[in-house]
């Protein structure tokens, strides 16, 4: 994994462009933004919706799921209660913003505690094959930084659980950390990943999520130094993200047992939130590692690709509900 800056000249994903979805005209293309239509989100009827006392003549109406207030607190909600947390990774974009959006709720209806949100770029260092071949689906499809963050701003209300935005620091930087940080804030986002954020810049940029209430979530790896991880575990807000391996994201047949020792390592130095992420694909995967104790379980590229490969986007949201349903399940 690169976890080093590298100057890139490679598109960004913060062009001006609001359009999901492109309809031709002749030989002209025209960006169109569409909004899914909305569909409440009912997670545990009893539990996330209450019955609000009727008052003579009107109808009794249902409260919309909190907000979330932060994601150290949906973390320790889900410790709480002795489970382990389930983190989804979608592409923003793929195959459009409204499938995305569609997605969003459906992860959240089935129960996600966090929902990782991947802002496409064109050139993913950390990322394997299919997450990179889902950015440039996105990119393609007109998946631009501020097109992101107005579905964003539209569907983040309906949700019960927070939503943190997965991007590379290129983007952010083309755009402005304090522009960026704002745009997030307003989309109702709560959790900031930068996979190439050098440490020693972290301060900096930590100034501009303070200033608008997001966590910034930092990772270690199984070749970070000791030392390193131990100040990575105090800096880092939300939970410490534990890359599961050493390399690009992607599936995995199988987990690094070295997975187990870390968590330990980890825990040694921070009573903080510990998720894994990287490699892990299957059931199996997510159960073992809820067993070797880690506070939550990331899944990024198989997610990816039941929603982004699929014939047409109700094929996704489908294959995506299916596939979501059987690693919930595997969870304590």
């Amino acid at each position: 994994m690169a976890l080093a800056l590298r100057p890139s000249t490679s598109t960004s994903s913060s062009a001006p462009s609001l359009s999901t979805q492109r309809r031709r005209r002749g030989a002209a293309t025209v960006a169109v933004y569409s909004r899914a239509p909305r569909r409440p989100v009912f997670r545990a009827l009893a539990a996330a919706a209450t019955v609000a006392t009727p008052t003579p003549g009107r109808h009794p109406q249902l409260a919309l799921p909190p907000t979330p207030t932060s994601v150290a607190d949906a973390m320790s909600r889900t410790r709480a209660k002795g489970k382990t947390a389930f983190i989804p990774y979608i592409t923003a974009g793929d195959p459009d913003l409204a499938t995305t959006a569609d997605a969003l709720r459906l992860l959240d209806g089935l129960g996600a505690d966090v929902i990782e949100l991947g802002m496409p770029f064109s050139d993913p260092s950390a990322d394997g094959a299919v997450i990179q071949a889902s950015a440039k689906r996105a990119l393609a499809a007109g998946a631009t930084t501020d097109a992101v963050m107005a579905m964003l701003k539209e569907v983040t209300p309906e949700l019960s659980c927070p939503v943190v935005i997965f991007s590379y620091f290129n983007p952010i930087v083309r755009r402005g950390t304090a522009s960026f940080a704002t745009a997030a804030k307003e989309a109702g986002v709560k959790g900031l990943i930068i996979p190439d954020l050098p440490y020693d810049e972290v301060r900096a940029f930590r100034k501009e999520a303070i200033k608008n209430s997001i966590e910034l979530i930092l990772l270690t790896t199984p070749a970070t130094p000791a030392d390193r991880m131990k100040e990575i575990a105090k800096a880092s807000e939300g939970f410490v993200y534990l890359v599961s391996i050493v390399g690009v994201t992607g599936s995995r047949a199988t987990l690094n047992p070295r997975v187990e020792d870390l968590l330990k390592e980890i825990r040694q130095v921070t009573d903080k939130a510990v998720a894994v992420g990287f490699g892990i694909s299957t059931p199996e995967h997510v159960s073992k590692i809820a067993e070797w104790g880690a506070d939550g379980v990331i899944i990024g590229s198989a997610m990816v690709k039941q929603l982004g490969e699929a014939a047409s986007s109700r094929e996704g949201l489908k294959r995506l509900e299916v596939y979501a349903r059987s690693l919930k399940d595997a969870l304590p």
